[in-house]
């Protein structure tokens, strides 16, 4: 989500609960006990959006992981305009690679908003929201110039969404992504959401020559704006005027051939991957149903009475979504509940209906230097195996949308800084009393 979109959500949200405010004076806000609390063992640099730190957001990871030496793995972070960037698990920064640059003047430049890594490819697949495209990365730990390499066939690498430049410029482009690689054929997936609509189209990679990759678009379709509520009535999430309520934190099971989809403002979605059948809502953000009206001079969202039709584990926005894989299959769908900065966790089975499990969120450390805790998360990477002795039962990376202490610019304005925490998932086993070996 973008900043000017979460200033948006935070308007809405105040107006909403100022009718709470207006007789007694609110208590101070206490946690809440049922969400298991852990902490970050290492944070990566701060990435501060403004013109001294490159316009860099930090907003998507994910993990590679050495299969030869599991301690030599590596954490790419989308950078936004910054492009991506690559750590070490000691969260210290080992590469940068620059956005694609904007064909031309007045044009858009590249965005790099969501990676994935292909496992048992060393390729990564990223959206560029700025260009409506994929990048593609071969990835190598021994490679002398950097590990992360650009291997993208510009000739085979069209537009997603957009029919030429003018509509790029528009930028109702590439957003979110989930991609994978077919255990039965072999071949490279994505699925590609559409900012500002609810469009997802599904993508297949393509060897081209040299070892570079481009990709083909096999289907789009659209997601529901419109939702029949329990009495009746009918209800469509207010959106700024022009939009659509969309998607960004997607994931696919390969073990199932599941995605699971959240768009922002309505819940999470289990669909098959190929974009077939009929998209299940499996839970729903806690104002589903709510009805707004949209006010064009505050510019914002003014929401009626609650009417109870909403879930009671993610407050909106619905962000980023993974998987926690348990050895031998089963495991958990871990999603970012970017309303209260939680993370909810369901049952990866579908065939148990994706049940809710637990909910945990990050908090600050204890003592001189500690690292703060996640706030607004966008989105979130799991892998539940070994990575040497820093985290030998598993990593979890999470972004952080509010680094702090806050840093102050030359102009002597706070700078809007954003990174990534890293988190051993032997503190969440516990805190959560789960078992995930």
């Amino acid at each position: 989500m973008s900043h000017a979109r979460k200033a948006f959500r935070k308007r809405s949200l105040t107006i909403a609960a100022a009718a709470l405010v207006t007789a007694v004076v609110a208590a101070p806000a206490q946690a809440d006990p049922s969400v298991a609390e852990v902490t970050a063992k290492a944070e990566t640099p701060t990435l501060f959006d403004d013109a001294a730190g490159g316009e860099a957001t930090a907003d998507d990871p994910a993990i590679w992981r050495d299969s030869d030496d599991p301690a030599k793995s590596l954490v790419l972070g989308t950078a936004k305009v910054g492009g991506l960037r690559v750590y070490d698990l000691a969260a210290r920064e080992v590469q940068s690679l620059p956005a694609p640059q904007a064909p031309g003047a007045g044009d858009e430049p590249g965005r790099i908003n969501n990676v994935d890594v292909i496992d048992g490819a060393n390729l990564a697949i990223a959206t560029d929201r700025g260009r409506d495209k994929l990048v593609i990365y071969s990835i190598d730990g021994d490679r002398a110039e950097g590990p992360v390499k650009d291997v993208t066939a510009q000739k085979a690498a069209p537009y997603i969404f957009s029919a030429d430049q003018d509509e790029v410029n528009e930028q109702a482009t590439a957003y979110g992504l989930a991609s994978w690689k077919d255990r039965k054929t072999g071949r490279i997936y994505a699925v590609v959401s559409q900012e500002l609509t609810n469009q997802v189209a599904l993508l297949e990679l393509t060897k081209e020559a040299g070892g570079t990759y481009g990709y083909r678009k096999i289907r789009t379709i659209g997601f529901p704006t419109t939702f029949t509520l329990p009495n009746g009535k009918t209800w469509t999430p207010c959106e700024e005027p022009g939009e659509q309520p969309y998607l960004e934190g997607m994931r696919v099971d390969p073990a199932n051939g599941m995605l699971y989809a959240g768009q922002e403002d309505v819940g999470v979605w289990r669909l098959r991957a190929d974009l077939t059948g009929e998209p299940t809502l499996i839970d729903k953000v806690r104002d589903y149903g709510v009805p707004s009206t949209w006010d064009p001079e505050a510019e914002e969202c003014v929401p009626g009475e609650d009417p109870g039709f909403g879930g009671d584990h993610l407050t909106a926005d619905v962000e980023g979504i993974t998987l926690l894989d348990r050895p031998g299959g089963g495991g958990y769908v871990v999603v970012s509940s970017q309303g209260d900065s939680t993370f909810a966790m369901y049952d990866r089975d579908p065939a148990r209906g994706n049940a809710y499990v637990k909910s945990f969120r990050v908090v600050a450390g204890q003592g001189e230097g500690a690292i703060d805790g996640v706030e607004g998360t966008d989105s979130l990477e799991i892998v539940n195996q070994s990575f040497g002795s820093a985290y030998p039962q598993g990593l979890a990376v999470i972004q952080d949308e509010t680094d702090t202490p806050t840093v102050t610019g030359d102009d002597g304005e706070p700078r809007e800084g954003t990174n990534y925490k890293y988190v051993d998932l032997r503190n969440v086993a516990t805190a959560t009393g789960l078992s995930f070996r």
